[in-house]
């Protein structure tokens, strides 16, 4: 895995953060939210950074950061993109709309699109069932998605980045 290098900004960022949780163990999700915050994501250096502040080991934080599904250690895109799989969403054919937005983005789940913009999930309820098929971009909601529909969502992002 390639190595990154803080900038000394984030760096300082994150320290605040830690500081403003008193440096506390029992802070580590709200540190690591803040974190990922900061960062976009919680790549090993974040993780290393802060369990030598909080006096942890970083297979501690290694083991929260990969227990809650909220927590990423991939950089997402621009415009992070996820398809609802919860049952209703399920059989209302969520899973034809993921094979589309991989087919148009050329990308599989859990990846991220060469240029940054757009990274593709799944995740198991959004809780707006009676919208399903349900599929979120960034904190845009879009209900009753259909493979014909991808596109359309997609070129919305697009034309932001003209």
């Amino acid at each position: 895995m390639e190595k990154i290098h803080l900038p000394q900004c984030k760096i300082k960022e994150l320290k605040e953060i830690c500081e403003r949780n008193n440096n506390d163990p029992g802070e580590l999700i709200n540190i690591l939210h803040g974190a990922q915050s900061a960062v976009g994501y919680l790549p090993r250096e974040v993780q290393e950074f802060i369990a030598a502040q909080l006096n942890i080991p970083v297979s501690q934080v290694y083991g929260v950061i990969t227990f809650y599904s909220f927590f990423t250690m991939l950089p997402k895109g621009k415009y992070p993109i996820s398809v609802c799989l919860g049952t209703a969403c399920y059989v209302r054919g969520a899973e034809k709309v993921i094979q589309e937005f991989e087919r148009q983005l050329d990308i599989k789940v859990g990846q991220t699109t060469s240029d940054g913009l757009f990274s593709l999930d799944s995740l198991r309820c959004v809780g707006a069932c009676g919208l399903a098929p349900v599929v979120t971009v960034g904190k845009k909601v879009y209900g009753h998605v259909a493979p014909e529909k991808v596109r359309a969502i997609l070129s919305d992002f697009y034309m932001l980045e003209e």
